[in-house]
């Protein structure tokens, strides 16, 4: 019961990776606010029964649950899902950003509408909710705010230039968040899932080689990610912010952030030229591998 008379709210919470969070964090005590628009992976559509039958599932073990059916994809939709929580349970402690979509395109076919579409849910709704949830854990001064980002953006992904800009534009939000909210004994953290989920299960499965990721996917459940979200939601994780942890079945990892990895100065300052001539030398040396495998991180992206 690590997290009893918490409130939480997670967004996109009634399938996959959500719905074991939100589960597992109402079974360690916390007053859970189940967000989902109810559409399908590709944000079409709209239906109640997938939140409230977790609700259903959440009050049947003894916990107590809310509903809410609002899309993230817009700032009044971010303050209605908040208000829920305040209404059903008083306050609001830890948010779950974690509703998503997928609309996948090469970039030379993708539409304005397939990149609107994706960026509104993820970015803008994580910053929708986050917003609405800000000034009242700022108030309280007590909060967590766990945000879903993916290898797509750490890493890319092929057809996913929406996706992937979103899910690293959450890396951003959360770095910021975490600064922001320090003072106020707020924390935010981000996690890297490895799951198989519905919206995994779009991947292309034309060529052998894509079958045999699938299968290896498919071991994967969504339940391993839901106790590292929980950890962080924890007063023991209160020193644990900006950071940025993956999650690959029983395995968990921390990943790296951004710094520099080389220098090189030229007091004369340089010319196309000069950079010609050293850059081979130099910086060349410390390049990141351009692979779209991403075995240079000695995973594949995906698994």
């Amino acid at each position: 019961m690590m997290l009893k008379g918490r409130v939480v709210l997670v967004t996109g919470a009634a399938r996959g990776i959500g719905r074991e969070i939100a589960i597992l964090m109402a079974r360690h005590g916390a007053q859970v606010v189940v967000n989902d628009y109810g559409g399908s992976e590709a944000g079409t559509g709209a239906a109640r029964a997938p939140a409230d039958d977790v609700v259903s599932e959440i009050k049947k073990a003894g916990g107590q649950a809310a509903a809410n059916y609002d899309s993230v994809a817009s700032m009044a939709g971010g303050q209605a899902i908040v208000k829920t929580a305040v209404d059903a349970f008083g306050r609001i402690d830890i948010v779950v950003n974690n509703a998503g979509i997928l609309r996948d395109r090469m970039i030379f076919n993708m539409t304005e509408e397939e990149w609107d579409g994706v960026i509104n849910t993820h970015l803008k709704g994580a910053f929708a909710v986050t917003r609405a949830a800000a000034p009242l854990m700022r108030e309280q001064k007590w909060g967590r705010f766990i945000n879903m980002t993916s290898t797509s953006g750490l890493v890319g992904n092929i057809g996913q230039a929406n996706y992937a800009a979103a899910k690293l534009g959450i890396v951003g939000l959360t770095k910021v968040t975490a600064l922001d909210m320090a003072r106020y004994n707020v924390t935010a953290n981000c996690i890297s899932p490895f799951a198989w989920t519905r919206m995994i299960g779009t991947i292309p499965t034309e060529t052998e080689a894509q079958k045999a990721r699938v299968e290896k996917i498919k071991k994967l459940s969504p339940a391993h990610i839901a106790p590292v979200a929980a950890f962080l939601a924890t007063e023991q994780a209160k020193d644990v912010t900006g950071q940025i942890f993956g999650v690959r079945g029983k395995e968990i990892m921390l990943f790296g952030h951004h710094r520099p990895l080389m220098r090189i100065h030229n007091d004369e300052g340089w010319t196309v030229e000069t950079l010609a001539e050293i850059f081979p030398g130099t910086l060349q040396h410390h390049l990141v591998p351009n692979e779209t495998s991403g075995q240079y991180f000695n995973y594949d992206p995906l698994v």
